[in-house]
């Protein structure tokens, strides 16, 4: 056997159980998945376009996973390029502090939020105690944002302090000295440099939100989201198809905006 043969034996044999992992848990359930609404005619592919309940429920994911992007990518990025770029005692700290939540599950990040903002929570209590009635807003739009929001400024917070203390201080030096402001320098410096963190930070802020089971699970009594209405079909009614249809809404409405997302940022860091 030739040594071009070996070598080609042995890549085939380092792929194989790659590939078979590949085929075995993403592969065969991706096309069972495709397949399976069919059970039910082939109209069943577009219920969540014909059926308003559910076209209503992938429209307000969507626009709740957009709005939460925005506000993480604002708040992160400030946040960021402080912590990045700023030196204080307790910097550290500061920063491990912020990353803790990423150890907690969505059913946490839930319950925290109820503590906060619930029938019996902080606000709840002192709204009472200030002679008005109770308020709550953990259960509806503003719990799912602000614990969507909470989960994932530590991923964002932490790319964007890393990628701030990469950039290059000569540029910023350079036009300075060309009499520039500080904000042509963040406008022609940091958002040229910061724009593939930002792309990367969003793309996983928005599939994460559209994809988030555990906190929508504890939250969303009052705003129904499509991994809730896919729980509910598989599990409550074992309508298998129709669940199965509207896994692939929700997945192809994430990559279609993710891809449309994307391009800008393409653009701007071939130029």
């Amino acid at each position: 056997m030739s040594p071009g043969t070996r070598e080609r034996w042995l890549r085939s044999a380092c792929l194989a159980p790659a590939m078979a992992v590949f085929g075995a848990f993403w592969l065969l359930p991706m096309a069972w998945l495709a397949v399976l609404p069919a059970q039910q005619g082939w109209a069943t592919y577009a219920a969540v376009l014909t059926q308003p309940r559910y076209l209503s429920s992938l429209l307000q994911t969507t626009a709740l996973s957009l709005a939460v992007t925005a506000a993480t990518l604002l708040v992160g990025s400030l946040v960021g390029l402080f912590l990045g770029r700023t030196r204080f005692p307790g910097r550290a700290l500061l920063l491990s502090l912020l990353t803790l939540p990423m150890s907690f599950p969505g059913v946490v990040v839930g319950f925290f939020v109820i503590m906060a903002g619930g029938r019996q929570g902080a606000f709840a209590l002192l709204s009472q105690w200030l002679g008005w009635s109770r308020w709550s807003f953990a259960y509806g739009l503003t719990g799912l944002f602000l614990a969507y929001l909470y989960f994932s400024l530590p991923r964002t917070i932490g790319q964007f302090a890393a990628a701030s203390q990469a950039l290059d201080g000569g540029l910023e030096d350079a036009a300075r000295m060309l009499g520039a402001r500080p904000w042509q320098v963040a406008r022609d410096v940091w958002l040229p440099a910061l724009t593939p963190t930002a792309v990367a930070c969003g793309a996983i802020v928005f599939a994460t939100a559209m994809g988030a089971f555990g906190t929508a699970f504890t939250l969303s009594s009052r705003f129904e989201v499509l991994p809730i209405s896919i729980y509910n079909e598989f599990t409550n009614y074992a309508n298998f198809p129709l669940a199965a249809s509207l896994s692939l809404a929700l997945g192809l409405m994430t990559w279609l905006v993710l891809f449309a997302c994307r391009q800008p940022g393409d653009k701007a860091a071939l130029a």
